[in-house]
């Protein structure tokens, strides 16, 4: 039996009306966007009667449901074998032929992963949407020519569904007024809480999943359209101006800063997997989930092939950034990547995911940071000891400060 129902509530309530109509060894499939806490725990629970609970992530939108979806199974691997072939052939396929679709782990690492899926979607949407708006506030193009721009970065290393269909996006006139479509939308963004419990997520594993939960407060923040109409009538800052001789160069800087900021927002949701899988004893294999991502679903994209070679290769990498293809690409881009966010501050042009990508790359690699003296005051107000350097981790120390 596959449920397709709201997260939450419904879910327990529709187990709730089969109880009295499944036997043992039935299988029950969630493919909502359940809490992967919440999949945990019916997996237990249903395993008590015998019953097989198969918490799936499903992800592909309206085109995955006519073409084939990626598909994200977990749950109670016993059904898994017997779920498989169902599965496999209604799941998209990548360009080898091999089926989106594959098993992720036990009780609740299906839906967990496809969690972490939504919370890479929100950080890739929201610095694409980074790019465009640097492109029309700042150049002044208009929104033809930006879909050309996003049509030709759709041929390079950002080839993805999302650039694929932004570059439609900007193409589209609105029927009613003949304006470009993009000019008609109201700038407030909805979500329905999977980012939300990443970041979530994030904070209870200690990962400094920074773009993911910037891209979430990002959505937060336009819905305060009302006050920040208001407040742009009140607080004052750089009007948005800027002018070069090389607008090509200019373009292509935007796109590495881009493509950038996508390797560490997709660094940042491996490495949130990777912990996760450490605490709930998953044995998530990375390689396995990258490949299940390369069709079908929202953040489909050609370079999850060479994440996908990356854990192949390295199974226990410990970070993306550390692999050389994305250290590489990080390196190459990254005068234009700082230059970019530069010039968005300079004139008072928020970007936020952007911005979060580059402290998290900096922070990552930083072998000295100011943390040192946040607990030093954690020391001095409320004796939360520290360690120090010059004796061997897991030491604690006091200091009577006054």
């Amino acid at each position: 039996i596959l449920l397709m129902v709201p997260a939450g509530l419904p879910v327990d309530a529709v187990l709730a009306d089969l109880k009295p109509l499944v036997k043992k060894s039935d299988i029950v499939i969630d493919g909502g966007n359940s809490f992967f806490a919440n999949t945990t725990e019916r997996t237990k629970k249903l395993k008590k009667d015998g019953i097989y609970f198969i918490g799936t992530g499903i992800s592909g939108g309206e085109q995955g449901a006519l073409w084939g979806p990626s598909i994200m199974p977990g749950g109670d691997p016993a059904g898994w074998p017997m779920v498989k072939p169902l599965l496999q052939s209604i799941a998209a396929k990548a360009d080898d032929g091999i089926p989106c679709c594959d098993w992720v782990g036990n009780d609740g690492a299906g839906h967990f992963v496809k969690m972490i899926h939504n919370g890479i979607e929100y950080g890739d949407m929201q610095m694409i949407s980074e790019a465009y708006f640097l492109l029309e506030q700042l150049m002044g193009l208009g929104p033809w020519e930006m879909a050309d721009i996003f049509e030709e970065w759709n041929k390079g290393e950002l080839n993805s569904y999302l650039i694929e269909i932004t570059s439609k996006i900007l193409r589209k006139k609105d029927d009613e007024t003949g304006k470009p479509m993009i000019h008609m939308i109201l700038d407030t963004v909805g979500q329905k809480g999977t980012g939300k419990w990443s970041s979530q997520a994030a904070l209870d594993l200690g990962v400094p999943a920074l773009t993911i939960a910037k891209s979430v407060f990002a959505r937060i923040a336009s819905s305060y359209k009302e006050e920040r109409v208001a407040a742009s009538k009140i607080l004052k800052g750089p009007k948005p101006h800027f002018s070069t001789a090389d607008k090509q160069g200019f373009i292509e800087n935007i796109r590495k800063a881009l493509y950038a900021s996508k390797i560490c927002s997709y660094a940042q949701g491996f490495q949130l997997m990777k912990r996760a899988s450490e605490v709930y004893e998953w044995d998530l294999n990375y390689a396995n989930i990258a490949s299940i991502w390369r069709a079908g679903c929202i953040i489909r994209a050609q370079f999850l092939n060479n994440i996908k070679e990356a854990f192949s290769a390295e199974p226990n990498l410990d970070n993306l950034l550390l692999y050389p293809y994305f250290r590489d690409s990080i390196h190459e881009s990254q005068v234009a990547w700082r230059q970019i966010i530069a010039i968005s501050i300079e004139n008072g042009l928020p970007i936020p995911g952007f911005s979060s990508a580059i402290s998290y790359y900096d922070s990552y690699r930083a072998e000295l940071l100011p943390a040192r003296l946040v607990q030093a005051q954690r020391d001095f107000f409320g004796a939360h000891t520290y360690e120090r350097i010059d004796k061997p981790r897991g030491q604690f120390f006091h200091t009577e400060w006054e």
